[in-house]
């Protein structure tokens, strides 16, 4: 078969749309969660070296969760580019989203547990 006899592949306005506005807010949770981990851990630095070690736990995890969620991206782009048709595009990206908000509730209620217990170090008193 020639490429002149194949028609393009293209994604429908609506379902782009969709696609985008899913991506976008999975963003957006996941930019409010990082700045939310960073203000915490911004807060948290102004302690002692217990409040400093824990910070940096804060900060550590937010680097590895934005890593993961790149490579998560990263992996959906490469995969929709092996997909054959429309169908296999749109069941990929909603198992890429729905991964996707799993993983950001996991990582919230991670950071949640770190930040949590970072602030409790700090707010032990000294022996």
């Amino acid at each position: 078969m020639s490429d002149d006899a194949r028609e393009p592949f293209e994604i429908p306005k609506e379902m782009r749309s969709m696609a985008e506005a899913s991506f976008e807010q999975a963003r957006k949770t996941f930019e409010k969660f990082v700045d939310s981990a960073q203000a915490a851990a911004g807060t948290i630095e102004e302690r002692n070296a217990t409040v400093r070690a824990g910070a940096k736990d804060v900060s550590s995890k937010a680097i590895a969760y934005a890593e993961q969620n790149v490579q998560a991206s990263l992996d959906h782009a490469q995969s929709l580019l092996k997909a054959r048709d429309l169908p296999e595009v749109m069941r990929l990206h909603g198992e890429y989203v729905q991964a996707q908000m799993r993983a950001l509730a996991e990582q919230a209620s991670e950071m949640s547990q770190v930040v949590g217990k970072a602030a409790m170090e700090a707010a032990k008193p000294k022996a």
